[in-house]
């Protein structure tokens, strides 16, 4: 076995961190960021997130019908962007669609709006419907690790109204998981907690790999330890919220 361990505030840093209104994005967290888009380098990704975007993108053969509206903010961004909309748009219409600074997706460089291209796109609430090749971006957008992030009839767990335009890269296999299961990511926070270090691991069997995930909880202490099995990738996430998600890739013809 591989003894790994990590800081305590790995809590704030992964792929699966829930930002929302009970939980705000912790700043002065380092980023890899490149343009989501070659052909528009003002709209910013991880670079993850961003090499993904662009394989679904030349999957689905999108050519230029599908721009990326939103990527990165900074929080300055973000407050302006709040600001503007209580001005221009009012309360009520600001809270369903913009979030406040520090509590935005978009400050951790792992969301996007994606838009039709049309002469004009609004940036706030620009056009992706269920329909044509946003359809098709959106069906296998989960393959490669993006999820929809506020779907319909789930605003009463998310706070934010319905976007089909925005989406937010979590990681494979937790996109297609979320998909199956159709759990918004605060659920599947909090589904990933049944599934300890020490107890029963969520297992998912793809291409010859075996692939286990589990939850383990922030201490006290400033480090935390696990083991996996030799001969295996390990990633592991905080989600900012209480803990950790590791996840293991194992080969099944390698033994532990």
């Amino acid at each position: 076995m591989n003894t790994i361990k990590f800081s305590k505030d790995k809590i704030y840093s992964g792929n699966l961190l829930l930002v929302n209104l009970r939980h705000r994005i912790r700043s002065g967290t380092s980023m890899d960021l490149i343009p989501a888009d070659t052909q528009l380098p003002g709209v910013l990704l991880r670079r993850d997130a961003a090499n993904a975007l662009r394989i679904i993108l030349d999957e689905i053969s999108a050519g230029s019908a599908i721009v990326p509206v939103s990527g990165y903010r900074s929080a300055a961004e973000q407050k302006s962007i709040y600001d503007g909309s209580l001005k221009d748009n009012g309360e009520e219409f600001t809270r369903k669609f913009v979030a406040p600074p520090h509590h935005s997706e978009h400050q951790t460089g792992l969301a996007i709006d994606l838009g039709l291209n049309k002469e004009n796109i609004d940036f706030i609430r620009p056009d992706f419907p269920y329909e044509g090749i946003c359809n098709a971006f959106r069906k296998i957008a989960p393959d490669y690790g993006f999820i929809e992030r506020y779907p319909n009839k789930k605003e009463h767990i998310t706070g934010i109204a319905h976007e089909p335009w925005h989406f937010r890269y979590v990681g494979y296999p937790h996109s297609e998981i979320m998909k199956e299961k159709s759990l918004v990511l605060e659920e599947y926070i909090d589904f990933i907690k049944r599934y300890t270090r020490d107890g029963n691991h969520l297992r998912v069997c793809k291409n010859r790999k075996t692939i286990e995930i589990f939850y383990v909880a922030a201490d006290k202490s400033e480090a935390v330890t696990i083991t996996v099995p030799k001969k295996t990738l390990c990633q592991v996430s905080g989600n900012n919220v209480d803990g950790f998600i590791v996840t293991v890739w194992r080969s099944n013809d390698e033994k532990s």
